[in-house]
């Protein structure tokens, strides 16, 4: 007799006899078998405890939270001894990895409602997950990597075990696998692409009295970041710092920063990392960052053109593994690279600009630094009758600033511009020159000027940054800028919310890389693509999603929270939108929704999907439990899992939604 079989005389179960092998498996005998074979062991001493039964359901490939089974394990302990039987453990078991809705679908496609056929598979696959070029191979393949009883596996055949484990895998994620991978054109010039960009990198926490740490860096290039921002200031012994000036935050050496920034530049991504330096330094401390720069950093620091007489910027394609300095410049690309090579040890020249009094530069203004070497100018007739009346007007200084030629000459393609107005930019400004602006006065500009703004992006690389009153740290929508092609748009890294959960969702496609190739009508110069009204231009897709069900959604202080799910569309103002499902009361472990909401989305290309579970609080709002954001255009159709993700961004697996999706253009 088998030791399956003695297994199943000593538990007393009956066993049947299996019928022919050649198209039908005796299921129940095989399936049960697989079953006790796997658990048997752990039940020879008798009962089993809660971390066994958690560990247990891990041998049997069943992703679990550990705070779900703690509930159903007591639900289930009959005798309150803080142990389980064998049979119990078969009630939890079923409970965790037989889910109704994996039962429906798969009962459809089983002619037998046991067993999936391999051709039951692919029909499978290609109606409902329309893999199109769908063959007997891509069958085989997912029934030898999902499918646990040997047996099954051995006739090319799929049990319901194999199918939820399947279904439950990330190859069934709503996000598309072909956007993991870099797949857009990485040779347009870099003005072509929205880049991650992080603002005051070094924070961690508030603009006022937070830490500078290293971990800013470290962090945001290991989310995928691409443009990191620098405040350098003069420090003890020659050695330059970064912190926020003129506030109580820690400082840390500049030399270090470059260290890190060196170590992790390319741990995610291959593509160019652009420094945007706030350089608030002596010339001679100049000096001695230029030296770090290249000491440091070697081949990787751009310190040349790519091309003798350039006329437009690289792509990120030919500036892979290189590292931009971003910041004021003396002179031109061509005396740059006549002075390659050439000793500028002491060289120094001035560069004077205007400065306006209602610049929001980061909370330390140029205007601040600049405050004893500002030169005030001669107030009009106006301007004095205007302050007599009480009145403000718009005042203008201007602020000169000595630059060391060695560092002048480490800026390349990323030279820092003050930018007046779209007209001087248009007839004046060069190609690698960049803009800086606040998000008030981008905001501003977007509402008046909304096509200019967007001619402007077209050449130029534009760079937002948040008001200085955000001392918290807190960031705006990003969503309005990446409408006008804004490259770099900056948000505060370490400040979780909306505003990230946008930035995150946005720069998972193409592969993470930190580079987003701009759509069409926001490269082309014909284009007359206008954000708030795209009406008449438009190709809408209809999307449909209907949310199914809760995969042990993540759980407030009592184990029977309320749940909900919020869908929202970000994008072009015609397409925000947001709808709510019903509340399922007292049920986060498996909720059962089966709602279906449509959305008709006129600019997908721009336009991001966003999943937010919520426990419904009748006292102060409703609670926010984990949220998943992706863009449009990266959406999987059919049977589709949607993990979740904490307010801090960390994963929530095994917790995730289930939905199927649908959409036409």
């Amino acid at each position: 007799m088998s030791a399956a079989c003695c297994i199943y005389k000593h538990l007393n179960f009956e066993v049947a006899k299996p019928r022919s092998q050649k198209n039908f498996l005796n299921f129940f005998f095989v399936h049960h078998t697989w079953f006790l074979l796997k658990i048997h062991d752990e039940f020879r001493g008798g009962k089993i405890n809660l971390q066994k039964t958690v560990k247990l359901l891990g041998k049997l490939d069943i992703q679990c939270d550990i705070t779900h089974v703690k509930y159903i394990f007591k639900d289930n302990d009959r005798q309150k001894q803080g142990k389980i039987t064998i049979e119990e453990f078969r009630a939890i078991y079923r409970i965790v990895a037989h889910r109704e809705e994996i039962m429906e679908i798969f009962n459809t496609y089983s002619p037998n409602r046991k067993i999936l056929f391999q051709r039951n598979l692919i029909d499978f696959l290609r109606q409902e997950q329309f893999i199109i070029n769908m063959t007997k191979t891509i069958a085989y393949e997912i029934i030898q990597k999902y499918e646990p009883i040997e047996e099954v596996k051995k006739h090319l055949q799929m049990s319901v075990e194999g199918f939820t484990r399947y279904m439950d895998s990330s190859e069934c994620f709503v996000f598309k696998n072909e956007c993991k991978h870099v797949y857009q054109d990485m040779s347009h010039p870099l003005c072509d692409y929205f880049i991650s960009t992080s603002h005051n990198t070094y924070l961690i926490s508030d603009q006022l009295v937070g830490r500078s740490d290293l971990w800013g860096y470290i962090s945001a290039l290991v989310k995928g970041c691409r443009c990191l921002e620098i405040d350098c200031w003069d420090g003890a012994q020659n050695e330059p710092i970064v912190y926020h000036g003129y506030t109580l935050t820690s400082k840390i050496l500049f030399k270090t920063v470059i260290q890190v920034i060196h170590k992790y530049a390319f741990m995610t991504s291959d593509y160019p990392v652009v420094l945007s330096l706030e350089n608030h330094c002596s010339p001679a401390q100049q000096e001695v960052m230029a030296d770090n720069l290249q000491a440091i950093l070697g081949d990787t620091l751009l310190s040349d053109v790519l091309d003798d007489f350039p006329d437009k910027l690289p792509s990120p394609e030919a500036l892979k593994f290189k590292i931009l300095v971003k910041n004021k410049k003396i002179g031109s690309l061509r005396e740059t690279h006549e002075r390659k090579d050439s000793d500028k040890h002491g060289q120094v020249q001035e560069l004077e600009e205007e400065v306006d009094q209602e610049d929001e530069e980061d909370s330390t203004s140029d205007t601040v630094f600049f405050k004893e070497n500002v030169v005030e100018a001669t107030k009009s007739k106006q301007v004095k009758e205007a302050e007599l009346s009480g009145l403000t007007l718009f005042q203008r200084k201007t602020s000169k600033m000595k630059i060391a030629l060695a560092l002048s000459d480490l800026v390349i393609y990323t030279k820092s511009e003050k930018f007046k107005d779209f007209e001087h930019a248009r007839l004046y400004q060069q190609f690698n020159e960049n803009n800086s602006l606040g998000e008030t006065q981008a905001r501003k500009l977007s509402k008046q000027k909304a096509q200019e703004f967007i001619f402007h992006t077209r050449k130029f690389i534009t760079r937002i940054y948040p008001k200085a009153t955000r001392t918290d740290s807190s960031n705006y929508n990003p969503q309005e800028f990446w409408n006008l092609g804004c490259q770099m748009v900056a948000l505060n890294f370490q400040t979780p919310g909306l505003p990230m959960d946008l930035y995150t969702g946005k720069f998972l496609d193409n592969g993470g890389s930190g580079y987003i190739l701009k759509p069409q009508f926001l490269r082309d110069s014909e284009s007359n693509f206008n954000p708030n009204d795209v009406m008449t231009d438009s190709k809408p897709i209809t999307l449909t999603i209907r949310l199914i069900s809760g995969i042990q959604l993540p759980l407030n202080s009592s184990y029977k929270t309320d749940v909900l799910v919020v869908i929202e569309i970000f994008g072009v103002p015609d397409d925000q939108i947001k709808q709510q499902s019903h509340i399922i009361k007292k049920n986060a472990f498996s909720p059962r929704w089966n709602e279906t909401f449509t959305f008709i989305i006129h600019v997908p290309e721009l336009a991001l999907l966003r999943f937010v579970v919520e426990n419904q609080s009748l006292i102060g709002g409703n609670e926010f439990l984990g949220q998943y954001t992706l863009p449009v255009l990266c959406l999987n159709k059919g049977y589709r899992r949607v993990p979740l993700f904490s307010k801090a961004g960390e994963s929530l697996e095994p917790a995730s939604l289930f939905i199927y999706v649908w959409y036409v253009r």
